[in-house]
């Protein structure tokens, strides 16, 4: 049989053979609540260990409870999901998780957020009657990602995402027994692993065991100086997201909103990184016709596919774990590195500004970003170029802190010419628009023609794994794209076999591109934000006057005054980088 008959709660329901209760009771709107478990649609992927026992549920005929989330269903099965019997045993099982479970809730980074409190407080928890020993382990704190394993309570979603989902197998469940946790292999730091910084544990993770470094004390401080002047830029992928933390719906863009918070939080100057993304364009696409001008003349030697470089836990991935192939990638920097390196050159000329009296401000939504604006190459006689990243969830929580209004706040414009930036830049915050972006310079570059058409659907789209072909002018240029790591393997090792066709690759870490990075409003592998939030980003992109990376005239003026070409020996020194073997 294809489909098995059963009842819960009294409710007869049919269903597919192999789906498992959890599955089927959400399908008549029954809610059963869970902790350890959670599925990715669109990764088709699913954390069901059935560990913490908070789903579980009385089988008519079966002695012991059944954890819902992977007991698979059968025909003439009859499950009461909330009998007071099985209410008991979630409210002793959710005691015994607390009973080691550090209760310092008011001063925890995930308070508000913590999928442990909520349920907690669902179940009714007032008391915990059981006394006993706590296990305790040391705080680690890397560049960009603070574990905190007292507060672990073993659902092992950070497990999955790391092994199953980025491939980067830092996490796994060690030791045994009460002493058993999630930790690198020999409880090692993080830092001294290979870890990304990714930071899609830290998204995942139900509780405050994984968080990402707070800067916000740090900016706090710098725009409290009267002596610094505090600049902010601004990713694409934030103005899609950061409305979910003041009530709008997925996908609402609060452009204009935004740069009136950051205005009002005192930064002196906001702009955009969407300028340094049209920036990268530049230089990107121009290192890629450089490519292909020699594979076309002969030259065997040519690092061809050119990988985009703009991910820095994508960079530190493959500088772990494939460096034998440091050299494919474009050396061009992130564009939140390259706006940190003009503001404090180029910006800080034409203001008179000392570069160690600028502060540069980073509103990201990635953790990695943390990481990539420390890293020593990004630093000039140990000043960074970048002083301090702040995730979208760390900038709407300074917001509230400093109790502006969002919801009433002005639109407002970017300042100039920093902030100047086509619907190239915007499209950055998605996966498949670095390189849909690089295609609308490079084809007119490369042709010497205006494009038919500027939306390249082939590009776009939310699977792992894509491919498309663009016609340069009778040249068919051969483009892959992937999100998320474990894709990201699989398009290196075929490079690494000499099976790859491609000429182009970009590849994004995180799912969905930066619209899901590990800083982003926790979406809890909702596939649904995720589209909300890409379309958002298109919209924005066709709604901009200006949409190629070239035409924007403030890149232009840059050129002209300041960086002489793309690819010059300038434009090298400030916004080009280099990679390292970090095995």
């Amino acid at each position: 049989m294809d489909t098995v008959q059963l009842t819960i709660d009294n409710k007869p329901i049919v269903v597919k053979k192999g789906t498992t209760i959890l599955e089927a009771a959400k399908g008549i709107g029954i809610h059963i609540p869970t902790l350890c478990h959670m599925k990715l649609d669109d990764l088709n992927i699913e954390n069901k260990p059935g560990g913490c026992r908070i789903c579980i549920v009385e089988v008519q005929g079966r002695r012991n409870l059944a954890p819902a989330c992977c007991t698979e269903v059968s025909d003439g099965m009859v499950v009461n999901s909330h009998s007071i019997r099985v209410v008991n045993a979630r409210q002793t099982v959710m005691e015994l998780i607390l009973s080691d479970h550090p209760s310092d809730c008011l001063i925890c980074p995930k308070s508000g957020n913590c999928d442990l409190q909520s349920l907690a407080h669902q179940l009714g928890i007032r008391e915990i009657h059981y006394k006993g020993e706590q296990s305790t382990y040391r705080e680690d704190t890397s560049p960009a990602i603070i574990r905190d394993i007292d507060k672990c309570i073993m659902c092992r979603r950070c497990e999955m995402m790391c092994n199953e989902v980025q491939t980067v197998g830092v996490l796994s469940a060690i030791n045994r027994g009460f002493n058993a946790v999630v930790s690198p292999a020999f409880e090692m730091n993080l830092d001294h692993s290979v870890c990304t910084y990714c930071g899609q544990c830290v998204a995942v993770c139900p509780t405050g065991a994984l968080t990402e470094v707070n800067h916000t004390s740090k900016v706090i401080r710098a725009l409290s100086d009267p002596s610094k002047t505090v600049i902010v830029q601004t990713a694409p992928a934030v103005r899609a997201a950061l409305g979910e933390e003041f009530g709008y719906e997925a996908g609402t863009l609060v452009t204009g909103k935004l740069v009136s918070a950051l205005r009002r939080l005192g930064f002196d100057y906001v702009f955009d990184t969407d300028f340094a993304a049209d920036l990268t364009i530049m230089e990107e696409g121009t290192e890629l016709l450089n490519r292909l001008s020699k594979y076309l003349e002969g030259d065997k030697d040519v690092k061809l596919p050119i990988l985009t470089s703009c991910c820095p836990a994508w960079v530190k991935f493959f500088e772990h774990q494939f460096p034998q192939m440091k050299e494919i990638p474009s050396t061009a920097r992130s564009p939140q590195q390259m706006f940190g390196s003009i503001a404090k050159s180029y910006f800080a000329e034409k203001m008179n500004i000392k570069r160690e009296d600028l502060v540069v401000v980073s509103i990201m939504p990635c953790v990695a970003k943390k990481y990539e604006c420390g890293r020593d190459e990004f630093k000039v006689n140990g000043n960074p170029d970048v002083d301090y990243a702040v995730t979208t969830r760390e900038l709407a929580s300074l917001i509230k802190l400093a109790n502006i209004e969002f919801t009433k706040l002005p639109d407002e414009n970017f300042d100039n010419p920093l902030g100047e930036s086509t619907g190239a830049g915007v499209i950055f915050g998605t996966t498949g628009g670095v390189i849909e972006a690089a295609v609308r310079t490079a084809y007119e570059l490369y042709t010497k023609k205006s494009l038919p058409r500027l939306d390249f659907d082939e590009l776009r789209g939310m699977e792992g794994i894509r491919h498309a072909t663009i016609d340069f002018n009778g040249f068919p240029l051969n483009i892959g794209i992937a999100h998320g790591l474990g894709n990201a393997r699989k398009l290196l090792e075929k490079i690494e076999a000499g099976e790859s066709e491609f000429h182009a690759i970009e590849i994004m870490s995180c799912p969905g591109g930066c619209i899901g990075g590990g800083g982003q409003p926790y979406h809890h592998g909702n596939a649904e934000i995720l589209k909300k939030r890409q379309m958002a980003i298109y919209r924005e992109d066709k709604n901009k006057t200006l949409r190629k990376s070239h035409e924007n005239p403030y890149i232009i003026k840059l050129y002209e005054e300041y960086l002489g070409k793309p690819m010059s020996e300038k434009a090298h020194s400030l916004l080009h980088t280099e990679y390292f073997d970090r095995t």
